[in-house]
């Protein structure tokens, strides 16, 4: 018979590494860090560009004086003209009428060519000029659009010759201290051999400028505006205030 084969032993487990007896090397502390100063100078903020667009509101002598129906075309042209490439400017063009004894919002501030050639159709004329009253309509125009949308640039545009035959001199006081801040343009529409000068004074009353126009054309008002539009800021960052 065959002999049984040895069992071999069972392995023996490593025996563990033993903990070296000496205690660790100290760690050297961290060098404090130098102090980071801010400056006012330092701080950047990112201005978006363009984004707000204007809102240029006409105010119209729409009395009854001989050049009423010569003016209303003239500013029909230019709210339609201003019309055609507000979307592009993120503009709104609106239109306030004045006459007999009050005044109307004729086209509210909008950037729909559509809109304004629909109300622009018909703009009746005639009667009393109560310039104190189409002051204050506008003001409360304006007012309404910047709760609206408080980043957008207006512009006034005043086209009248200065007389208020309606209305009192206080009233006309008190709606020149509501527009107070606003850029205006009064063109001047006074003909005659005698002129006044009342739009003028009434550009300066407004902190604005007079622009004199013997014949009003719809490409010349245009150019007015465009020229008197508050600027657009230019890109890029501003540092921050101290």
């Amino acid at each position: 018979s065959v002999p049984p084969l040895p069992v071999p032993p069972p392995p023996v487990p490593p025996s563990p590494v033993p903990r070296s007896a000496s205690p660790r090397p100290p760690v050297a502390p961290l060098a404090p860090r130098p102090r980071v100063r801010i400056r006012p100078s330092d701080l950047r903020e990112t201005v978006r560009v363009g984004r707000e667009g204007n809102l240029v509101l006409f105010a119209v002598d729409a009395s009854g004086s001989m050049a009423a129906g010569q003016r209303m075309r003239a500013v029909k042209g230019a709210v339609l003209s201003l019309l055609l490439d507000a979307y592009q400017r993120r503009d709104k063009v609106g239109l306030v009428t004045f006459r007999g004894a009050a005044a109307e919002i004729a086209l509210p501030p909008t950037s729909s060519v559509e809109a304004g050639a629909r109300r622009l159709a018909m703009l009746p004329t005639g009667g009393r000029t109560p310039l104190a009253a189409g002051l204050a309509m506008s003001a409360r125009v304006l007012r309404a659009e910047r709760l609206r949308d408080p980043d957008r640039r207006p512009l006034l545009v005043i086209v009248t010759d200065g007389r208020a035959t309606s209305g009192s001199g206080a009233d006309l006081a008190r709606a020149i201290g509501g527009l107070a801040g606003v850029a205006a343009v009064v063109v001047d529409c006074e003909s005659g051999f005698v002129r006044l000068g009342l739009a003028v004074r009434l550009a300066a009353q407004l902190g604005g400028s007079a622009v004199r126009l013997e014949e009003l054309a719809a490409g010349s008002l245009t150019g007015v505006v465009r020229a008197h539009a508050p600027v657009r800021r230019a890109a890029g960052h501003r540092r921050g205030a101290a």
